[in-house]
């Protein structure tokens, strides 16, 4: 349980963020650190509860950030694909190339770090509306000096609810980190996530630590209809779930069937039951339009997820942090405008290959096609392409904002105090 105060001790915040999983709490902490006043917000009373990722961290991440000790599972170096038919073939890699995260652990202590680093945090809270206009305190200021400034700061009333009242405080800012089905994106009429799949998976401890680490990754038209069925296992606790495009698909009963498919694989005797969770996720790639001089997404909000791979834990930090260092710089120029810098047009470009790969697997929906497509990938020339899939690097790109200018580069360096992610 959070033990932090429901009470908000302040009316005025340089920045409101509108959800706390990783996107809203990694943002949050790196505002704090750049001096920023920061309210956090998030409909949940505990973080560590409803959590709505399977938590697949990549060696990008976990070799460019630092984490909290506890907060990874061991790592991962093999994956094991599987056929309809349940035919397998096992890429390995001589690095460690996945890590589970303990979830609840890692908001934990990136939340009681935001806190000692000054954000104030209001739990069961909702965002109901925002209200935007120009400070009329900067307006009278200008008007007494007889001129109007180029960079006029945007002030905005955003509306809150908590135990059925509402209240209001003003931003400067407002971050929308709330998921796939963004409010916040509606409010400021931004773009929105159109193409998603649901995923739905248990989560469980072995009873006793098995020594191989190994993600199962399953093909079946029928169970995963768009997407896969895993079985993420580091030794330690196991994910088993099931994906796919939503219309018609019912998750849980798919899941079930995946599960007496797989039973002579994992033995349910060794498992002790500790979590369900579940979510829609976007794989239509990161939009376009996710910023204008009132605010911003961030995370599933805004589309940054791997349209192919459906993986989002990259992408979130790593835009979480841009748009950290996108806001300082609107707020410390009192500019609003520097938030046009922060585009999803910048990024599209990177995705196109994966966004056309995405549109072939949402199509390939018979069982014999995918059948070939896996005997394809057993090939010399398959593997090749499968293993670049898992174990290559590419991700989001590693992105700055300095001086009043976009750039990217080849490294991202650990980023915070502390070895929090």
């Amino acid at each position: 349980m959070n033990k932090i105060s429901n009470t908000c001790y302040s009316s005025h915040f340089d920045v409101t963020i509108i959800g706390a999983g990783l996107a809203g709490l990694q943002c949050a902490r790196d505002l704090s650190a750049k001096g920023i006043s920061v309210l956090l917000v998030d409909r949940k009373s505990d973080l560590t509860k409803g959590v709505h990722t399977t938590g697949i961290f990549v060696r990008k991440t976990f070799e460019d950030f630092e984490f909290l000790a506890g907060t990874l599972g061991r790592p991962i170096r093999n994956v094991e694909l599987y056929s309809p038919k349940l035919r397998s073939m096992r890429l390995e890699s001589d690095m460690d190339e996945f890590r589970i995260g303990r979830m609840g652990p890692l908001y934990e202590s990136l939340l009681s770090e935001c806190i000692a680093s000054g954000v104030e945090f209001l739990p069961e809270t909702r965002f109901v509306s925002i209200e935007t206009g120009v400070s009329s305190s900067h307006v009278s200021v200008m008007a007494h000096h007889g001129a109007r400034s180029p960079h006029v700061t945007s002030g905005s009333t955003v509306i809150l609810e908590k135990n059925g009242s509402q209240f209001s405080v003003n931003t400067k800012v407002i971050v929308g980190a709330d998921g796939a089905n963004s409010a916040v994106a509606r409010s400021l009429g931004l773009d929105q996530n159109r193409e998603m799949i649901v995923g739905y998976e248990e989560v469980y401890h072995r009873k006793t630590t098995h020594s191989e680490s190994v993600l199962h990754c399953f093909l079946d038209a029928e169970l995963a209809p768009g997407y896969i069925a895993w079985v993420a296992d580091d030794g330690v606790e196991i994910h088993i779930g099931v994906g796919g495009y939503s219309s018609g698909y019912k998750p849980r009963e798919a899941l079930e069937t995946f599960k007496k498919k797989i039973a002579s694989k994992f033995d349910p005797m060794e498992l002790s039951f500790a979590e369900s969770r579940g979510g829609r996720i976007p794989v239509g790639g990161i939009l376009r339009r996710i910023s204008n001089e009132v605010g911003l997404l961030i995370g599933d909000a805004a589309g940054a997820v791997s349209p192919l791979t459906a993986g989002g834990l990259d992408p979130c930090m790593r835009l979480s942090a841009y748009a950290a260092d996108v806001i300082t710089e609107s707020i410390k120029t009192a500019d609003p405008s520097v938030l046009s810098a922060y585009s999803g047009k910048a990024f599209r470009s990177r995705f196109i290959s994966r966004l056309w790969m995405r549109r072939a697997i949402s199509i390939a929906r018979s069982q014999t096609l995918l059948e070939l497509g896996c005997r394809f990938l057993r090939g010399k020339l398959g593997a090749k392409f499968a293993k670049h899939i898992f174990f290559g690097r590419g991700s989001f790109p590693d992105v700055h904002y300095l001086d009043g200018r976009r750039t990217t580069s080849s490294a991202w360096s650990k980023r915070g105090s502390g070895e929090v992610a």
